[in-house]
């Protein structure tokens, strides 16, 4: 190191480490941006399976989050390598395609790029690598379509959906109330489907949660819950047959735009002003009464004078609901949503069989639930628990649980869970890299080897002897001829995940091998890393 000055007698450092410091690229480059890939995806492995850890994650603002969601846990790391942004874009496609696998698919990529390493220190180029395990993950993918089997379901029978939504729940940490869970997230998925169609609007489902109680007092609702209360202490806590007037306009008189300036001089100017105001409150409330209403939910606030008129009118109100809120009430009321008094009539009510106030705990929390409602395709889950993580956890595992139902109603073909569909692939792939003369055999089986990595972790992280556990499932998948064989993470006795009922979705199981795939191609094909300060 050396001080020296500039032109203006500034000073400066010369660092000798400096003129060292070259640019990467070539195989060197191509190593990097593999280990900047494998330094995510191991701290993923551990969170795979119904054994995984937990992560606990900390915001710059003190904010703590506990998850073993892939997503949720690549989404609020601060990382900086290019590269291992493109492992957070993997998990983030995974989580908005599928919902669900977004561990594993970054994992898989993972173990490819470790393979991938060892083939270029063998001197294949990474062009070839790359060709390989396209040809690799066509016949995966093929294979899974062959040992999928297709699953019977409707409204009278949803125990294959519960099933496979129990299958994901279990790597969750509201596994011990799996099978409730599961229940709760069918129901809501079959109640917004349209089976004809086979299409899910994940919108009309609200996922709605308050501190308090315990995990199995979560619930689902056949309609719209909204965390506000009536306006007035007095008003009625419960309306049956409801008749609800949807407001965006204010219980209030109109003001004008412009700057204004009243002077009041006198007694009489004043009372005639609050005659008038008076006018204008009578008449926005007999204008609700007149149409039949028997509630109002309003988007703004109103004063206490309006407040104190609809209580004296027996007319109950709810203020400051919010706009996402009023959109579903009006969904599942069939009522519309009127932006001004004289817009309002009958045919514009909603109807809600029953409207009750509800109060929870020594807190006195209130909620209002709006429950058989005319068209019943918007529903809400109301999740309980211990502590706000606590809910949001279980918050992120319901969307999980809601997304596989969802594509299940899609693609009723299923794939055996517990690595069962990654062994059976690996075996698959293995036998059909023979069969391709040129260099890409070695990368076909470089990606039947990568397969195996998310049994292995599977084992590892169950606490089982991985490579032991994993050698005796192949064989006897082998032996046997049965892709069922998994590994028994939850050592109930039996290898057989049909009669463990662990399934996959087969949809889901392909878009992480196609994903994985994807974005290791596209690490190998970078050989040079060019920064801002080298141009």
């Amino acid at each position: 190191m050396a001080l020296a000055f500039d032109e203006y007698g500034r000073p400066f450092i010369i660092l000798k480490e400096q003129e060292q410091k070259t640019r990467l690229s070539g195989l060197e480059a191509q190593k990097a941006n593999i280990s900047a890939g494998r330094a995510v995806s191991r701290i993923l492995r551990t969170s795979l399976g119904p054994k995984g850890m937990d992560k606990m994650l900390q915001s710059p603002d003190g904010d703590v989050t506990i998850t073993n969601d892939g997503a949720t846990i690549l989404e609020q790391m601060d990382v900086d390598n290019q590269i291992a942004k493109l492992m957070v874009e993997l998990s983030r496609s995974q989580d908005y395609e599928i919902g669900d696998g977004t561990t594993g698919v970054v994992v898989m990529a993972g173990a490819l790029l470790e393979q991938a390493e060892r083939l270029l220190e063998r001197g294949i180029h990474p062009i070839r690598i790359a060709e390989g395990y396209e040809m690799a993950s066509r016949i995966a993918v093929e294979h899974l379509e062959c040992i999928a089997q297709k699953f019977d379901f409707g409204p009278t029978n949803i125990e294959p959906l519960v099933q496979t939504c129990m299958t994901t729940l279990s790597s969750k940490i509201v596994n011990r109330c799996k099978r409730a869970l599961a229940e709760i997230s069918v129901k809501a998925v079959l109640s917004v489907a349209d089976l004809e169609r086979k299409d899910v609007n994940l919108d009309l489902i609200k996922v709605e949660g308050k501190v308090g109680g315990k995990l199995e007092d979560t619930e689902l609702i056949y309609g719209i819950t909204v965390d506000k209360d009536m306006s007035h202490p007095q008003m009625p806590k419960q309306i049956e047959d409801a008749k609800i007037a949807i407001l965006t306009c204010p219980f209030e008189p109109p003001k004008p735009k412009t700057k204004h300036k009243v002077d009041i001089d006198t007694v009489e100017k004043f009372q005639t002003l609050r005659q008038q105001e008076q006018k204008y409150f009578d008449d926005m409330v007999q204008k609700c009464k007149e149409v039949g209403a028997t509630l109002v939910i309003c988007q703004w606030g109103f004063d206490d004078e309006a407040n104190h008129l609809l209580m004296h009118q027996n007319l109950p109100a709810v203020r400051w609901v919010g706009g996402v809120e009023l959109e579903l009430i009006a969904i599942a009321t069939g009522g519309r949503i009127v932006p001004r008094f004289q817009e309002l009539i009958p045919e514009k009510l909603g109807r809600a069989g029953l409207v009750r106030e509800r109060s929870f705990g020594t807190t006195k929390d209130k909620m209002l639930y709006i429950e058989h409602c005319a068209n019943s395709r918007a529903v809400t889950i109301f999740i309980r628990g211990g502590n706000k993580m606590m809910i949001e956890e279980t918050k992120r595992s319901i969307h999980d649980a809601l997304c596989v139902a969802r594509n299940l109603i899609r693609n009723n073909f299923i794939v055996y869970g517990g690595g069962a569909a990654e062994i059976s692939c690996s075996i698959a792939v293995e036998a059909a890299a023979d069969k391709y003369p040129g260099v890409e055999q070695y990368a076909i089986r470089a990606f039947a080897d990568s397969l195996d990595a998310v049994p292995m972790a599977l084992a590892e992280n169950s606490g089982l002897q991985p490579i032991e556990t994993l050698s005796a499932v192949k064989s006897q998948q082998i032996k046997e001829n049965n892709p069922h064989f998994g590994i028994d993470c939850n050592d109930v006795g039996t290898n057989d995940m049909c009669e463990q009922n662990v399934f996959e979705t087969l949809i889901g199981k392909q878009q992480q091998i196609l994903l994985a795939t994807q974005v290791v191609k596209m690490i190998l094909k970078i050989d040079d890393v060019i920064s801002p300060s080298d141009y």
